[in-house]
């Protein structure tokens, strides 16, 4: 007993005196049922979970996919709690890989592929790129700090994607099928 509760110890993230955790939860909803805690980034979950209907985001950030090996549908969960996978605006039940997000921030986005045309750089929010700043789309973009979520529709709604550092060439690049963007967001700092 002793030796296991010590291997799952040394499994753990900390930042400062913070252990980064999130649990997966498979009954119908509200947190029922046989569950998972994870503490470190899941390349597949399916070992631990047939099913996710619920999840509680103790601490941290974190990136959740539909399939394993970070790929599908892409939820980013903030800490608190999430009844139903409709509150983390889910396509359905299905959680089979997640990873922790981390703390940096700074974007710069382009009309054209290739960093070509208009250049806009970000530090914060945009809740609306259409609004604010006369785009339609996002051809390619540069992460320079911070992990950052793209959202489909303004105000951080529909699909999401999560685009870590580095070169994005072209909107495929990130995983989506067009180059429609209507919101983003950094990822938050660990509360």
């Amino acid at each position: 007993m002793a030796k296991a509760k010590q291997n799952q110890l040394s499994n753990v993230i900390a930042v400062g005196f913070i252990l980064l955790q999130i649990t997966y939860f498979e009954d119908k909803k509200n947190f029922e049922g046989r569950f998972y805690e994870v503490t470190t980034d899941q390349p597949d979950l399916h070992a631990h979970l047939n099913c996710c209907n619920s999840v509680k985001v103790e601490s941290g950030s974190w990136m959740s996919y539909e399939r394993p090996n970070y790929i599908g549908h892409q939820y980013f969960l903030r800490k608190g709690e999430y009844p139903d996978y409709q509150q983390w605006m889910g396509f359905s039940y299905s959680i089979r890989s997640c990873c922790i997000i981390t703390a940096h921030s700074w974007l710069q986005i382009y009309d054209r592929n290739d960093f070509g045309g208009r250049i806009l750089e970000f530090m914060d929010d945009c809740p609306s790129l259409q609004e604010d700043f006369h785009y339609n789309d996002i051809q390619s973009c540069n992460v320079l700090e911070r992990s950052w979520i793209f959202y489909e529709q303004p105000h951080f709604h529909r699909q999401q994607y999560l685009l870590k550092p580095g070169e994005y060439r072209r909107f495929t690049n990130w995983g989506a099928t067009t180059a429609k963007v209507g919101s983003f967001q950094p990822t938050v700092d660990i509360s």
